[in-house]
């Protein structure tokens, strides 16, 4: 068994795991196989621990639980499902349990052991029903690759003795999530938001009681962030509600099995289904929204929801969902409510496709309290300038809006060339420079704008600038950041128009080969 579960090693020696299907699988595919193995073994080591602890507490004197009278009763009791469920521990059937499943890893069949496997799981709970991985039979992979992950899963040992288990099921999630994201590039950025940007939207959204919705729910990282954030301030788990959507499927199960791993209570729908077109949730009005909805997305289906109660400020065009999605989560607030939401900097400038007309109704109803500008590299999948911005129903600082230029704060992760991060220091500074304006007021020193960092910019300043919200306006008084912030944004946005351009002359040049050699032209 491996020591130190949770420690450093102990996830390293999980992702050695995941590397074994490197090459035979693409990082999409191999993260599924992985994570399921990952929750079986949990979940298996779960129920065989509290079999062992009924066993005993039924046959102890001196505990509360014991059952002195017919032997056939004290076993119903060790076999009553119930008191499982009141552990919150999974239901697991014989011969679903890791014991069974490690007889048999060199078996030619064990793809199909594991799916069996998964779907008893799935039969005996029902929370789980439809969302456990059972596709091990459908990956082409040599029998032999499932034996050598089973037999490294097998040196782990999940006991709630030494650690809490759920917990470090949870860690290792979120551990694999990074991994994979890392691996996989561009393609990463439909499930995960790198752990500097959600730490810097919720230790300024604060989320403490109430409801959570996140619209673009991702693998469900903020959420899980929330939640820690919520306990290490004297909350307790259930003091919030989580509610989201989630476009794929694939997606929409990684998140709901993170949340159940957990035991966090979450309504996500039914299924997947596409938030701006198909809402899921229309009737709620949260306390918190957190989200990292994708960036610049066109031909959306604008004309499907034209008119929408939600459009508040303005049509959103077709051509760019940005503002979609920003009016979707104002509309889904409370008269109290607060968001961090992800974007790209052009939401804060833009005048096409009456971009600058929403924006302008959205300042002048005074509830966008904070913005930030972030650095190019922190994002896995995408070099798009980006910004937060945050937005409060009820602000403590009325007709006033906090600017904070973090682009050049950070450093790169350690062994990347790359990867940017913020490091706790950073976050700190970032938070707490919103907390001291957002309870002070200049004149009581809690809070002092700095140049070239920090700004309280009244509305009246802003409408003096034509309603742009860009960090460099405000933030120095020379304009001179305002000056390499456009640059900047100009060749970013260029460069990823390029690439996007390269990429689709790419496929249409082999849509043409292809159309050749289909009439014996082959080239």
């Amino acid at each position: 068994m491996v020591k130190n579960i949770g420690g450093k090693d102990f996830f390293e020696m999980l992702w050695q795991s995941a590397v074994k299907l490197r090459g035979a699988l693409e990082p999409g595919e191999y993260k599924h196989p992985v994570l399921g193995l990952l929750f079986l073994k949990y979940v298996s080591d779960s129920f065989v621990e509290m079999q062992k602890n009924l066993e005993e507490w039924t046959a102890d004197p001196n505990n509360e639980d014991y059952y002195e009278e017919d032997e056939e009763d004290r076993l119903a009791i060790i076999n009553d499902r119930d008191e499982y469920n009141a552990e919150n521990v999974f239901w697991v059937p014989e011969n679903a349990r890791w014991e069974h499943v490690a007889k048999q890893a060199k078996d030619t069949n064990i793809a199909k052991i594991l799916d069996e496997a998964m779907g008893e799981i799935e039969k005996a709970n029902p929370k789980v029903k439809g969302l456990l991985y059972r596709g091990f039979s459908l990956l082409k992979l040599p029998p032999a690759k499932f034996g050598e992950l089973i037999e490294l899963f097998s040196k782990i040992g999940f006991n709630s003795k030494d650690h809490k288990a759920a917990d470090v099921l949870g860690q290792a999630y979120e551990y694999f999530l990074g991994k994979f994201a890392l691996a996989e590039g561009k393609g990463a950025g439909a499930f995960y938001t790198v752990d500097s940007i959600v730490k810097v939207l919720v230790e300024i959204v604060a989320p403490h009681k109430g409801q959570l919705y996140e619209p673009a729910i991702g693998s469900a990282g903020m959420v899980v962030w929330s939640e820690k954030f919520m306990e290490s301030h004297g909350g307790q788990r259930g003091d919030i509600s989580v509610y989201g959507q989630e476009y794929t499927h694939t997606t929409w199960k990684l998140a709901a099995m993170n949340l159940i791993i957990r035991g966090i209570d979450f309504d996500l729908g039914e299924s997947n289904g596409d938030t701006l077109l198909n809402d899921l949730h229309k009737d709620l009005r949260a306390d918190y929204c957190l989200a990292n909805p994708p960036f610049n997305q066109e031909d959306w289906g604008a004309s499907k929801v034209r008119g929408d109660v939600r459009w508040k400020y303005g049509e959103p065009s077709n051509s760019n969902a940005n503002y979609a999605w920003i009016q979707h989560m104002i509309h889904h607030l409370n008269e109290n409510g607060r968001a961090g939401i992800v974007m790209a900097n052009g939401v804060l400038t833009s005048t096409s496709n009456n971009e600058n007309v929403i924006r302008k109704g959205i300042i002048e109803d005074d509830i966008v309290e904070c913005i930030v500008s972030l650095p190019g590299k922190l994002f896995i999948n995408t070099q798009i300038p980006a910004c937060l911005i945050f937005i409060n129903k009820n602000k403590s600082r009325k007709n006033e809006t906090l600017f904070i230029d973090v682009r050049h704060t950070g450093q790169l992760i350690e062994g990347s060339r790359s990867q940017w991060h913020f490091n706790e220091k950073d976050i700190e500074k970032i938070a707490s420079t919103y907390h001291n304006w957002a309870n002070s007021n200049l004149s009581n020193g809690a809070y002092e704008n700095i140049e070239g960092f920090c700004k309280s910019a009244t509305t009246e300043d802003i409408r003096n600038a034509d309603y742009v919200l860009s960090c460099g306006r405000y933030v120095d008084s020379e304009g001179l950041m305002e000056e390499e912030e456009a640059f900047e944004d100009e060749m970013m946005m260029l460069t990823n128009l390029l690439s996007t351009q390269m990429d689709k002359g790419s496929k249409l040049e082999e849509k043409i080969k292809s159309s050749l050699r289909e009439v014996g032209y082959g080239l």
